[in-house]
């Protein structure tokens, strides 16, 4: 499973990485409030109801992955946007 427990962070960076049908998949970066490190993930790691996205800026819960320790998992939005903004 994931070593450390819940972290909080900031999505500090999206760098699109062309994979999937459309070539539109991203790779994503977090910086962790705690101890400043960065830590990647891809949109599968998006803990959420609906499309799994993300944007710079946004506060997340995640964990650290066992497996490779410089990769996040679990990651939970935590200041969801209202839907106003996303349809203007």
């Amino acid at each position: 499973m994931s070593g450390g427990g819940p972290h909080h962070g900031t999505i500090v960076d999206i760098r699109p990485s062309g994979g999937g049908p459309r070539g539109a998949f991203s790779s994503y970066v977090v910086r962790d409030d705690e101890d400043e490190r960065y830590y990647g993930f891809d949109y599968q790691q998006i803990v959420t109801e609906g499309f799994r996205t993300i944007r710079i800026g946004d506060r997340v819960r995640f964990h650290i992955s066992s497996e490779s320790p410089d990769r996040a998992e679990f990651v939970i939005r935590l200041n969801q946007p209202d839907p106003a903004e996303y349809y203007r």
